[in-house]
């Protein structure tokens, strides 16, 4: 038996779902919640195997109650149920560790094949929400390679003072250290920026230690 436990605001819906489902044999609906507390301590006290989770919550939303769930029961899995076709909700839902993303309008049948699939170790993705998320990737992938590029532009130097930004030293410091004026510095500054297309030392930073060029 698959052990379910449904999370949702709507009661009506909870109650419906539950119905539906325990006509299949080898699911048990164990548990009812309609908050990310309830969620919370229906899970504790239940340990189902699969929770079906809305993203909209009175107390919050689905992508934190995944998460605290999850830190209590990682071997839990967390199939998301929702209306919202936002792609920042997808995102959220996939980043708090959620197995799948499925909008309310599937049939009864394809959603229990889902909770089956996700049992045994896969995903569960409506079509729409697969085609959203491979747009994404490969945005992510686009700007990065983007990203790469423009660090192949930068000189030895540059990487020099790249590496000396991301460790907070001054113009001054970095010209003592790699024995160079400070205009030069500031030049070299400037160049990194401009090539890197970045805005000020802060992003600097933060884009050597993302790209591996410090720890």
């Amino acid at each position: 038996m698959i052990k379910l436990v449904i999370v949702d605001d709507h009661a009506l819906f909870r109650e419906g779902l539950a119905s539906i489902l325990r006509l299949e044999e080898d699911l048990e609906v164990s548990g009812l919640a309609g908050s990310v507390a309830e969620a919370v301590e229906v899970v504790r006290a239940i340990k189902p195997e699969i929770v079906l989770m809305d993203f909209t919550l009175p107390d919050g939303n689905g992508a934190e109650a995944t998460r605290l769930i999850l830190a209590e029961h990682p071997e839990c899995k967390i199939i998301f149920l929702t209306m919202s076709e936002q792609d920042e909700n997808l995102f959220a839902a996939i980043r708090s560790g959620a197995k799948g993303y499925l909008l309310k309008n599937l049939s009864p049948s394809k959603l229990v094949a889902s909770v089956r699939a996700v049992q045994q170790g896969e995903s569960a993705l409506s079509r729409t929400m697969t085609l959203r998320l491979m747009d994404e990737l490969s945005r992510t992938k686009a700007s990065e390679r983007v990203a790469d590029a423009a660090l192949d532009d930068l000189t030895p130097r540059e990487i020099d003072v790249l590496q000396e930004l991301a460790a907070g030293l001054t113009n001054r410091e970095i010209a003592e250290r790699l024995v160079i004026s400070q205009n030069t510095v500031k030049y070299h500054v400037h160049a990194i920026l401009d090539k890197l297309n970045l805005s000020n030392r802060r992003e600097a930073a933060e884009y050597a230690r993302k790209h591996g060029i410090v720890d």
